[in-house]
């Protein structure tokens, strides 16, 4: 059970625009801002920080972007941004069979080389402690340009407020998370914990 009720998406109008930043990335406007509307400004900036980070003219692809916060989402513990990323992620062209591999990603053809140090990168960066050292990030620039590692750390800093948001409020997950959680996470032991409960 959730530790505050979201409210109706029509409760504040003034944020129509910036629920349907939202709609757009997952196909519905998700049960954390319809809590966090609440307090308007904070909707209005995050949606302002999602539209910089995610922005369709970046070097790293939209799709591989909710890849990113999958596994910053899968360090942190929050199993409702581990199911939400992934609906995103196939919203934005990742395939179905590519996301069913998401547990081999070290070891699926799906998965490149410079997808797999990126991802190696989420889970460090994610962490806490952070595990970020001088050999990753030496390994992330064989692959990968500065202008790009800005872009990959935005998306896992950004997912970082959101772990912190969702966990801590309990939020309930919506239909297609859940779905999408039981598909291709379950095996390796996601239940939507407290998000479903």
């Amino acid at each position: 059970m959730p530790h505050m009720q979201p409210l109706p998406a029509d409760h504040t109008p003034a944020l129509a625009e910036d629920f349907a930043v939202f709609e757009q990335i997952l196909g519905f406007v998700p049960n954390s801002l319809l809590t966090m509307q609440r307090r308007p400004k904070m909707v209005q900036g995050f949606a302002e920080l999602t539209k910089g980070v995610m922005d369709p003219n970046g070097e790293v692809d939209l799709g591989f972007k909710r890849l990113l916060a999958h596994f910053s989402s899968r360090a942190a513990g929050c199993q409702y941004c581990e199911a939400h990323s992934l609906v995103a992620a196939k919203i934005h062209g990742i395939s179905q069979a590519k996301l069913d591999a998401i547990w081999d990603f070290q070891s699926s053809a799906l998965y490149t080389p410079a997808e797999r140090v990126a991802l190696e990168y989420a889970l460090a960066a994610g962490s806490v402690p952070n595990a970020v050292d001088a050999e990753l990030m030496q390994r992330m620039r064989q692959h990968w340009s500065d202008d790009q590692i800005v872009e990959i750390l935005g998306v896992i800093s950004l997912y970082g407020f959101l772990n912190r948001w969702n966990d801590s409020m309990a939020t309930e997950l919506e239909d297609s998370p859940i779905q999408m959680g039981e598909r291709v996470l379950s095996s390796g032991g996601w239940t939507g914990g407290k998000h479903r409960e």
